[in-house]
C-alpha cells in the first residue's frame, strides 16, 4: 500500500487517540493542611518537623498490660469483620489477576464428531456408506488483541489500585477493631478498680456502723444516727450490682471483638492499678497522611477512579484483534492424524461502534463524577484525620492537667475522712458530718479514676487518629 493511503487510513485512528488523551498521572488532590498541631506542645511540634517517629503495629505494648496484649492479638487472628476485609483483598487480587490476563494471547483447542444421512441418492463426502458419512475434525484457535489504546495497562492500574486500597483497608479494619477492644478493655478494668473502691468502702462503711451502734447502746448517740449508717452501707451494696451488670456487657462485647464467645475468653477480674499512659510525641500532617491506612485507602481509590476515566475515554477508539486458526477433518477416527483436509484462517479484524445513543459519553461523565466524588471524600479524610488528632491532643492536655487536680482532691477528701472520723468516734460530731465526708473521698476516688480511664482512651485514639503507634527516634 502506497505511503500516502495508509496514512490517509490512520488519519481517523489518530484523531480518536487524540480525543481519548491520556489523563496523565495520578496525584492526590491539595487539602489545606497546617503545619503544626494547635494542641500540640510547641517542643514537641518542632521534633515533629525534624523527624517523623515510624510506625509501631505492635502499638498497645507501650501500655505495658499483658492481658491488653492477649486481647488485642486475639482480635488480629480472629475477628471475623477482620476475616471479611481480608476476604475482600483476595478478590482484589484475583482481580488484579485477570487484568493482567487480558494482555495475553487467548488459545482454544477444540475437537468434534458427527454422522450424518440423507434419504435419497448416493451420499458424497469423506466417508459415505449406505447414504450416511462421519467427520472428525480437530484444530485450535488463536486471537490477540494488542493494547493500542493503553486500555488493558490502565485496567490494570486500577485493578492494582484497588488492591492497594483494600490492603489499606484491612490496616484500617485491623487498626479499629483494636481500638475498640482496647478502649473497651479500660472501662472494664476501670470497672475493676470502681469495684475494688467499693469494697475497700464497705469495710469502711461497716465500720462506722459498728463504731455507731457501740455509741447507740452507750448512750451517746440517737437511734437516727444508726439508721442513717445502716442507710449509708445499704446503698453502696446496692451500686455494686450496677458496677457488675456493665463488667458483664463490656466483657461480653471484648468476647465478641475477638471471635469467641463469652464462655470461651473471659477475661479475668484485675484490681490493680490501670496502666500508665505512655508520652506520645506529636506528628505533623505530612506524617499524618503516610501513617493513616484509610487515607492510604482513600488516595488508591482516588488512583483507581482516575485510570477508569482514561478507561472511558477510550471507549471511542477501535479494537484491533489479530486472529488465526487450523483444524483437520477426516471421515474417521484413524485418519485424522494423516489430515488428509486441512482448514486454516488467518487476519486482523478492525471493528468500532459508530453509534451507541450517547452511552460512552454517558459513562465518560459518570466516571468523571466518580473521580471527583472519590476526591472529594478524600480531602474530607484528610480534614477528618487532622480534627480527630487535634480532638485528641486536647483531651489528653486537659485531662493530664485535670489528673494532677484530681489527686490533690483525693488526697484532701482522704484527710478530711481521716480527721472526721477522729472527731465522730471522739463525740464532738454527729454521723451526717461522718457520712459526707466518706461519700466525698468515695466519689472523688472514683473520680479519679474516671479522669485516668479517660487518659488512656484519649491516649489510644491518638494512636489511632495517627494511624498506630509510635517508637522513638
Amino acid at each position: 500500500m502506497p505511503p500516502l493511503r495508509r496514512a490517509l487510513l490512520l488519519a481517523p485512528l489518530l484523531a480518536l487517540a487524540a480525543c481519548a488523551s491520556n489523563p496523565g498521572a495520578h496525584r492526590a488532590p491539595d487539602a489545606a493542611l497546617p503545619v503544626a498541631f494547635q494542641h500540640a506542645a510547641p517542643a514537641a511540634a518542632e521534633a515533629a518537623k525534624a523527624a517523623e517517629a515510624p510506625i509501631d503495629p505492635a502499638w498497645w505494648l507501650a501500655y505495658g498490660d499483658p492481658e491488653l496484649d492477649r486481647l488485642l492479638r486475639r482480635v488480629a487472628q480472629a475477628n471475623p469483620e477482620l476475616a471479611q476485609a481480608e476476604a475482600r483483598y483476595r478478590q482484589a487480587l484475583a482481580q488484579v489477576d485477570a487484568a493482567r490476563a487480558l494482555a495475553w494471547p487467548q488459545l482454544g483447542a477444540g475437537a468434534a464428531a458427527t454422522r450424518s444421512g440423507s434419504s435419497g441418492g448416493a451420499a458424497s463426502g469423506l466417508n459415505s456408506a449406505g447414504g450416511t458419512r462421519s467427520l472428525y475434525s480437530a484444530g485450535l484457535d488463536l486471537s490477540w488483541t494488542p493494547d493500542l489504546w493503553g486500555r488493558v495497562a490502565l485496567q490494570r492500574q486500577a485493578a492494582s489500585a484497588s488492591a492497594d486500597a483494600q490492603a489499606a483497608l484491612v490496616d484500617a479494619a485491623r487498626l479499629a477493631l483494636q481500638l475498640a477492644a482496647a478502649q473497651g478493655y479500660v472501662r472494664l478494668r476501670a470497672l475493676d478498680a470502681q469495684a475494688a473502691l467499693f469494697a475497700q468502702a464497705d469495710q469502711a462503711f461497716a465500720r462506722s456502723l459498728q463504731i455507731t451502734q457501740l455509741q447507740y447502746e452507750a448512750g451517746l448517740v440517737a437511734r437516727a444516727d444508726v439508721i442513717q449508717a445502716e442507710t449509708q452501707l445499704q446503698s453502696l451494696r446496692t451500686q455494686v450490682f450496677t458496677l457488675q451488670r456493665q463488667r458483664a456487657l463490656e466483657a461480653n462485647a471484648l468476647a465478641l471483638l475477638a471471635g469467641s464467645t463469652p464462655a470461651d475468653f473471659p477475661v479475668p477480674v484485675r484490681e490493680a492499678a490501670l496502666p500508665a499512659v505512655p508520652p506520645a510525641p506529636a506528628a505533623v500532617p505530612a506524617g499524618l497522611l503516610r501513617r493513616r491506612p484509610d487515607l492510604a485507602a482513600a488516595d488508591r481509590l482516588l488512583a483507581a477512579a482516575h485510570a477508569r476515566v482514561g478507561l472511558a475515554q477510550r471507549a471511542w477508539l477501535p479494537d484491533l484483534t489479530l486472529s488465526a486458526s487450523g483444524s483437520l477433518q477426516a471421515g474417521s477416527l484413524a485418519r485424522l492424524v494423516d489430515a488428509p483436509a486441512r482448514v486454516w484462517s488467518l487476519g486482523p479484524q478492525l471493528a468500532a461502534t459508530l453509534f451507541d445513543g450517547g452511552a460512552r459519553r454517558a459513562n465518560e461523565a459518570f466516571s468523571t463524577a466518580a473521580y471527583d466524588e472519590q476526591a472529594a471524600a478524600w480531602r474530607a479524610g484528610v480534614l477528618a484525620a487532622v480534627r480527630e488528632t487535634e480532638d485528641a491532643l486536647a483531651q489528653l492536655a486537659s485531662l493530664t492537667a485535670q489528673d494532677r487536680q484530681q489527686q490533690r482532691l483525693v488526697e484532701l477528701a482522704n484527710q478530711n475522712e481521716r480527721v472526721v472520723i477522729d472527731r465522730y468516734e471522739a463525740g464532738e460530731i454527729g454521723f451526717l458530718e461522718v457520712a459526707t465526708a466518706q461519700n466525698t473521698a468515695l466519689a472523688a476516688r472514683r473520680a479519679a479514676l474516671d479522669v485516668q480511664a479517660q487518659r488512656l482512651a484519649a491516649s489510644m485514639a491518638l494512636v489511632g487518629a495517627l494511624g498506630g503507634g509510635w517508637t522513638r527516634p
